[in-house]
């Protein structure tokens, strides 16, 4: 007969378990059961400590537990465990008040225990993580993830694994692969020393409708829910989103919707400054292509551009250098770019890291000659964020395209005029108000300047203003 003895836990965190911290700590709560040897003892006292898994050394000394003695129950709030692990929590029952700590009757024990920063990934494939092939990025321990089965686990891939899942709201249909999440997480702690706990919402074909509350919002509900489940308090969100929505009907309005997204769930988690890293879409190489598939990928684009100047606390990062694993979703080896550049971002604007992350954005166009009759027009544009100087990698007269009253105007040449500027000579004069746009094709060409520091490519744009 299984008949079992000292202190039992019922309620506290499963093993693997990430601990959002704040101000340094976090905090927990256990309760449990009691049961006396068969000695003839009858006064039971419950015991926790918390000790360092690789050394056993004392994070939390034994403390003594809320022990009720009729009903055989026991209860603790541990509110001062430090940053760090992994962590071991131990239980004991001390009987009659006899006997050293070391030999009071055994308790359960909860392994693997991390005080950390809480990710939560959202978005839809490139999110859940689609990449197919080999690559080497293995499994670390301090990095682990909340399976979708409900328990936690060392982060391996694939993050978005529906083995018994017991969320029907974003199980995939197919089996997923690599994602970006772990090059991040593993650079993040790295350079911050803390744990990082992975929480993987995203669900592949996902619209931004059903993260915004204001429209369908059923993965926004389940997200909230599952955040709240793990403690309400989480670092930040890791968002790669958009290709569903790059539509006539969905492009024009993404940026307020996504505003929408952003600010509702900053209100509900009551923290206005929640940090938001996005990706801006890489390239879709299916051949059905027609311009206005384009300019909806411009769009959609444009507005992930302008979400991270217009909105605070988001940043974005590029993708369109990252290769694929088949024409929409990243390769692994185009992931560990992606996740290289987003745990940039968070140690910039997140940890307040001396580290560069900004890509080359489009400041100004600026009509240098407007051109007579038969003369064609000049524009000169200069971007933002360049740390070295922009470099070229091939003819710059495929990345650009001019639109006026007219339609669409090419660019015969395209010159480097200085660190961060180059001129646009166009094929006739402009007509009327003219706009510039910088790789917003659905599958716009690879030769796209970088900077020589970073080797960032620029970020692409729709319908820049010439002034």
């Amino acid at each position: 007969m299984n008949h079992q003895i000292g202190a039992t836990i019922e309620q506290g965190p499963l093993p693997w378990t990430i601990l959002q911290r704040k101000e340094g700590f976090a905090s927990l709560e256990l309760q449990g059961a009691w049961t006396p040897p068969e000695d003839g003892s009858t006064i039971g006292q419950v015991y926790v400590r918390i000790v360092k898994e690789d050394t056993s050394e004392n994070i939390l000394c034994w403390r003594p537990a809320q022990t009720e003695q009729d009903s055989r129950k026991w209860s603790i709030h541990l509110q001062d465990i430090p940053a760090g692990g992994l962590y071991r929590l131990e239980t004991s029952l001390q009987m009659d008040g006899k006997a050293a700590a070391e030999w009071y009757t055994r308790g359960d024990m909860i392994h693997h225990l991390g005080v950390g920063d809480l990710w939560v990934i959202a978005g839809q494939s490139n999110a859940a993580g689609y990449g197919k092939g080999p690559v080497n990025d293995p499994p670390e321990l301090g990095i682990h993830l909340l399976r979708h089965h409900g328990g936690w686990d060392l982060a391996t891939h694939p993050f978005s694994d529906a083995t018994q899942s017991i969320h029907m709201e974003n199980r995939e249909n197919a089996n997923p692969g690599h994602s970006p999440f772990l090059s991040f997480a593993r650079i993040v702690k790295r350079e911050t020393g803390w744990p990082v706990g992975l929480i993987p919402m995203a669900h592949g074909g996902s619209a931004l409708s059903k993260w915004n509350p204001q429209e369908d919002g059923m993965l926004y509900r389940l997200m909230l829910k599952t955040i709240h489940a793990v403690g309400g308090n989480v670092r930040g969100l890791l968002w790669y989103q958009g290709c569903t929505d790059c539509t006539p009907q969905e492009a024009p309005t993404y940026l307020p919707r996504f505003r929408s997204m952003v600010e509702s769930i900053r209100m509900e988690l009551g923290n206005e400054d929640l940090p938001v890293l996005t990706v801006q879409l890489n390239r879709h190489t299916s051949s059905n292509v027609s311009e206005e598939g384009n300019t909806s990928w411009g769009t959609v684009r444009e507005h992930q551009r302008r979400a991270a100047r217009e909105i605070p606390h988001v940043t974005v990062v590029p993708a369109l250098d990252c290769p694929l694993t088949d024409e929409i979703h990243n390769s692994p080896a185009g992931n560990l770019l992606i996740g290289e550049r987003m745990a940039r971002a968070a140690l910039s604007q997140v940890y307040g890291k001396p580290v560069r992350y900004c890509a080359p954005e489009i400041q100004s166009a600026r009509l240098v000659s407007a051109g007579e009759k038969d003369t064609p027009s000049v524009i000169e544009l200069s971007f933002n964020h360049v740390q070295g100087n922009l470099v070229k990698t091939g003819p710059l007269e495929t990345v650009f395209t001019v639109e006026d009253e007219q339609g669409n105007l090419p660019a015969a040449t395209c010159i480097m005029t200085g660190p961060a500027s180059l001129r646009i000579t166009l094929s006739r004069k402009i007509r009327g108000r003219a706009y510039v746009h910088g790789a917003y094709e659905q599958n716009p060409s690879s030769y796209l300047p970088l900077d020589s520091l970073t080797y960032l490519p620029i970020l692409a744009f729709y319908h820049f203003p010439v002034e």
